[in-house]
């Protein structure tokens, strides 16, 4: 099933992989991605062909300056004939949220989606609401260099399992695309699988074993972040302001999995994990202003890691 997901969202995706299968393992472990790019490279439309190819409700907040906690997840409303309060439901209350250009709004509004992110629940006024299974949060934001752009909190980053960043495509996958678009492909796009397969697709992930030198593996790639000196990585020491929590374990080892059922496997290989690490890691590792000035990324740093930690 997931190569036939994959080639129906090829039909919409031209020439961007990397986001079928990162948009497949948000689907298999019921979590959030950032999509970073610039404009018009159809991150957009990648969300709509998910949407339409699995049948899940989907529901699309523009970020902006002026956006307000209660225009994501609603707010109580006084009826004033009743003098009693109703229920406003946001467009939280979906299977898809699809928040879009995120990093234009406040904070404030931003951090209002991390008790959803979270806990798949939000609170208005004084009642607890359940959201919606599966509830996956799919975030767009332009480079944070452009100007009118906002930072994610580093609380609000933790709680995506990756961020992706897109590029201007080639010119031979944008003549395809071009072509595609003027048929208006997204509207022939067919059903591939209910909500049901979806679950079912999410509990094989549970059979999906991982011995346990591996396992260390995957737990020696995270302390490296913490205390890069301990393997050898002393020129990232100064560099580093915070590793990699706990939460960004256990995304790492979801996406592993994840990563070994979309190729076939019953077990977790140590190449899962390495693949899984440039996914999981590169948003999570966050450095210090002599880094910046020296123009170390993350990036650099997970492929120094990878290269230090002995494979099992």
């Amino acid at each position: 099933m997931f190569d036939t997901i994959k080639k129906e969202l090829q039909k919409i995706i031209i020439g961007q992989d990397e986001l079928i299968e990162a948009l497949l393992i948000a689907l298999l472990t019921n979590s959030h991605l950032l999509i970073e790019g610039p404009p018009g490279v159809a991150k957009t439309t990648a969300i709509k062909a998910l949407a339409k190819v699995l049948e899940l409700e989907f529901k699309r907040v523009q970020f902006t300056p002026d956006l307000l906690p209660s225009d994501i997840i609603g707010a109580e409303i006084i009826n004033l004939k009743t003098n009693e309060f109703t229920l406003k439901k946001g467009p939280i209350f979906t299977n898809l949220l699809l928040a879009d250009e995120i990093n234009r709004a406040s904070p404030k509004v931003q951090s209002a989606l991390l008790e959803a992110m979270a806990e798949g629940q939000v609170t208005i006024g004084n009642e607890t609401f359940f959201l919606n299974e599966p509830f996956i949060v799919l975030a767009t934001q332009n480079p944070i260099e452009q100007s009118g752009t906002y930072p994610l909190p580093e609380a609000q980053l933790d709680r995506f399992f990756a961020k992706i960043t897109l590029t201007l495509p080639k010119i031979e996958d944008e003549f395809i695309f071009i072509q595609k678009e003027s048929k208006k492909e997204l509207q022939k796009l067919e059903k591939i699988a209910s909500k049901e397969d979806i679950f079912a697709m999410q509990k094989q992930l549970n059979n999906i074993h991982i011995d346990k030198e591996v396992l260390l593996y995957l737990l020696q790639i995270i302390e490296a972040t913490r205390e890069p000196s301990k393997y050898d990585l002393d020129e990232f020491e100064e560099f580093i302001a915070f590793g990699v929590s706990p939460r960004g374990s256990i995304d790492l080892l979801k996406t592993a999995k994840a990563i070994a059922l979309l190729s076939n496997k019953d077990y977790v290989h140590p190449s899962h994990i390495s693949k899984a690490a440039y996914l999981t890691l590169n948003h999570r590792i966050l450095l210090n202003y002599k880094a910046k000035a020296k123009a170390i990324t993350p990036f650099m740093m997970i492929e120094k890691i990878l290269q230090k930690v002995p494979i099992p």
